[in-house]
């Protein structure tokens, strides 16, 4: 049976329906999605005016994502994808649309709030596997790096402008407002989703746990695969979660306070849509090694704050971990394209990110302690050498140092 979305061999990604669509949809979601924090956070104190409350609501919204990872890569290669995206937006779409109803008409109550976010975060577990699988299978694996490429550099544009659109679209029209604006790009991508051709004939479907073991097969047989995995449970706990916490302690005792933080944060963003345009040209006879070699660079703005160093220093170390995350990405996704059945990809790409970042909201609920503990600089020289150590090990790895691009 020909399959629809399969791809011209030697086309280039945009002569694929499914990858514009994709790409449409997923550019105004994540604007949206991009500038509902700043809203939601003020909504939430004018509510309530506890930071307490606002932590709640993020957690609430991060663990059932983590809870149902699994789950949602099953059913990603169970169903057809783009029907699982519609199903996983339409539920975002509701979930932002009620909580803009409630800040709206000023009924606002932190449970519903929590059940908001919690349906939000569940979406996510389904819509995110569903999704990478369909983008990688959308292009042939000659254009895979370069689509996906644009593809990130897509959303980094998106995020960067939905961030600094959120907080003036907040102040004049009000966070209700904002809210109502992210329910409907979900909206808009759940349409868009629908107008995407099938992907072919469905796999045969066996037991739930059946399913999930063969995608830990799938998984755990490749050394590569968990060892990549294991070093960004590192990288994310370190680099990501940790480093939000730190960071800010460190602006605030070394720096100029939240105006500099800020500004290292708009070089990291900068970085990574630089990053994305980069990989869309460049290509690495070695990607995975490539891949693994980039992580290190999120250790270059820990060091560089431990370090004492200007603010010019540090704005240009985010700079280069920004460009590191987007080198990093778009080689794994390549790689991954390449080696992985595509009837799997969904399970073992949800086995990844349960792993990669299964672990970040722990390094940032354990940075304060370690800080008020070790001391912020050194606490901060431990992270940059962890995620230098990790990747160093990974690097040994044969199966990581030998893997070559092509066919």
């Amino acid at each position: 049976m020909n399959d629809p979305t399969a791809p011209t061999i030697g086309a280039s990604p945009w002569r694929s329906r499914t990858y514009r669509l994709q790409l449409s949809g997923a550019v105004i979601s994540v604007f949206g999605t991009a500038a509902a924090p700043v809203a939601s956070a003020f909504a939430i104190l004018d509510a309530d005016g506890s930071g307490t409350a606002i932590g709640l609501v993020s957690a609430a919204g991060t663990v059932p994502a983590v809870l149902f990872f699994l789950l949602g890569g099953v059913i990603a290669d169970r169903l057809q994808r783009h029907h699982v995206i519609v199903a996983a937006n339409l539920v975002s779409a509701l979930a932002q649309a009620l909580f803009a109803l409630t800040v709206l008409t000023h009924t606002v109550h932190i449970g519903w709030l929590v059940a908001f976010a919690a349906g939000n975060g569940l979406a996510i577990a389904f819509r995110m596997p569903a999704t990478e699988g369909l983008l990688m299978r959308s292009v042939d694996r000659e254009h895979a790096a370069r689509a996906f490429a644009i593809f990130r550099t897509g959303l980094n544009a998106a995020q960067v402008a939905g961030a600094a659109c959120g907080g003036l679209l907040a102040a004049g029209l009000g966070p209700g407002w904002v809210l109502a604006l992210d329910a409907a790009t979900f909206v808009y991508a759940a349409v868009l989703a629908t107008r995407m051709p099938a992907e072919g004939r469905l796999r045969r479907r066996t037991g739930l746990l059946t399913e999930l073991r063969e995608g830990w097969t799938e998984f755990a047989r490749r050394r590569w695969l968990w060892t990549v995995v294991a070093q960004f449970a590192v990288v994310n706990a370190l680099g990501v979660g940790a480093f939000a916490v730190l960071g800010a302690l460190a602006a605030d005792h070394t720096l100029g306070g939240a105006r500099d933080w800020g500004l290292v944060l708009s070089c990291d963003a900068a970085g990574m849509i630089l990053g994305g345009l980069l990989m869309t040209r460049l290509r690495t006879p070695r990607p995975l090694a490539t891949a693994v070699a980039a992580g290190a660079l999120l250790a270059a703005p820990p060091a560089a704050l431990a370090a004492g160093t200007p603010l010019a220093v540090v704005c240009a170390a985010a700079l280069l971990a920004g460009i590191g995350v987007e080198v990093f990405a778009v080689n794994w996704m390549t790689v991954l394209r390449r080696e992985i059945p595509h009837e799997k990809f969904s399970r073992v790409v949800a086995y990844e990110a349960l792993g990669s970042f299964g672990l970040t909201p722990l390094g940032a609920a354990l940075a304060g302690p370690a800080s008020d503990r070790l001391g912020l600089g050194r606490t901060l020289w431990l992270s940059a050498g962890a995620i230098a150590a990790a990747t160093a090990v990974v690097l040994a790895v044969p199966e990581v140092r030998e893997m070559r691009g092509g066919e």
